[in-house]
Order: structure tokens, then sequence, then C-alpha cells
């Protein structure tokens, strides 16, 4: 199940967005840090890990809130 959620991850969401996620969930940084690593605001960072998980949950529905703990 993860590698399907994986998959559709790597087709649907831009290059900056996977950054975020991966960045915010796998190496559990903070928006800041992660604003500090990409050389863009703390607010842009926001509205990516926003875009990212809207177009997430646009083709995964519910599945997507059991991988992300229900965010």
């Amino acid at each position: 199940t993860s590698c399907l959620f994986f998959s559709i991850f790597l087709v649907i969401i831009s290059e900056k967005e996977k950054q975020v996620i991966l960045l915010y969930y796998y190496e559990e940084m903070t928006l800041k840090e992660i604003s500090q690593i990409l050389s863009v605001s703390e607010s842009r960072v926001s509205q990516l890990h926003t875009k990212a998980l809207g177009k997430m949950r646009s083709v995964m529905g519910d599945y997507l809130g059991i991988l992300t703990g229900g965010l």
C-alpha cells in the first residue's frame, strides 16, 4: 500500500512539493528549516505543503489520512 502511495506521489506533485513533503514527513523538519534549505519563505513552504496535500487528497481521498496520521 505504501508503494501505491509513493507511485501516485511521484506523478502528481511538483519537484518542490515533493521536497517539502519528504523533508516534513520523512526527515521531520520544521517549515522554517525547510524554508532555509529551499531558499524560500516559510509562507511559501506552507503553500507548497498545502498544495501537495490537496493534490494527493484529490486522487487518494480518505486513504491519505491513514498514511499521514489524519493530517
